[in-house]
């Protein structure tokens, strides 16, 4: 960060502390930044209405050169038939060199921090945690997902396991996590970073990006392409309409060949 950027993190941080916004977990010097463009509902709302959403975004998303999506077979659904669009706020974690035991016996300070973000994030956003993939340990739990409902976030995307099953199933929330875990990530894991680029299995993601999910899996969209793929899905889905009525009234294969064609040029 350079030195406008980060008396601008400060003066931003002062503003949300004062505010009852701050929880305090994580450093200021670790939290790259707070008040960012998000991507406006009207157009959020535009990305709900569409059927196959997931799908057709990745197929706009390889015609534009841009690896950024994740299939369910690496990220499920923990509630399936869930779909959500949102503004990313993202969350990085790595793991605490000293041991677990040792960690207890010191009633060391829990250093995850998934309600510092949740308390930073604006109503509609996505929370991106990512914890390397770990499989084994909790990277979010019921707790951060009461939260997150309760500031009306749209959902959770998290690159490792979460716990507290039955809560995120009480809550009705959407959530994709690579794995589910009895373990908890107290004394094990510590946030290092806060709205900074994160991956999420093979792509990486920045906040500000729209993430939208469903159960075929997760996309990340750039933020300055957000209206672009908007508007090729709009025309991919009104041509699949049409195709869908041909091929309903068996039109023959003659005039469904270049439609079809069309579709993948």
């Amino acid at each position: 960060m350079n030195k406008e950027q980060v008396m601008r993190r400060d003066e931003e941080y002062q503003k949300y502390d004062e505010a009852g916004r701050i929880w305090g977990v994580i450093s200021k010097e670790r939290i790259k930044e707070i008040e960012f463009p998000r991507i406006s509902k009207e157009i959020i709302d535009e990305y709900l209405k569409i059927d196959d959403l997931t799908s057709t975004i990745s197929d706009v998303l390889d015609s534009l050169g841009i690896n950024g999506v994740v299939s369910a077979s690496h990220l499920p659904p923990i509630i399936e038939e869930k779909k959500i669009a949102g503004t990313a706020i993202t969350l990085r974690s790595v793991p605490i060199k000293k041991t677990v035991t040792k960690g207890f016996d010191d009633n060391d300070f829990i250093r995850m921090a998934s309600r510092d973000t949740n308390y930073l994030a604006e109503p509609g956003d996505v929370l991106v945690a990512d914890n390397g993939g770990d499989l084994d340990v909790s990277n979010m739990g019921g707790q951060s997902i009461v939260s997150q409902a309760t500031k009306k976030m749209a959902g959770a995307i998290v690159n490792g396991a979460v716990r507290d099953i039955p809560t995120i199933l009480e809550a009705d929330y959407p959530v994709w996590s690579k794995g589910k875990t009895p373990i908890t990530g107290k004394n094990r894991i510590e946030a290092i970073e806060v709205n900074g680029p994160v991956t999420l299995h093979d792509i990486v993601i920045y906040p500000g990006d729209l993430i939208v999910a469903d159960d075929s899996g997760v996309c990340a969209i750039p933020a300055d392409k957000v209206e672009y793929v908007l508007e090729e899905i709009k025309k991919v889905h009104e041509e699949e309409d049409v195709m869908r009525e041909m091929i309903k009234n068996n039109d023959p294969i003659s005039k469904l060949k270049p439609l079809f064609r069309k579709r993948y040029e």
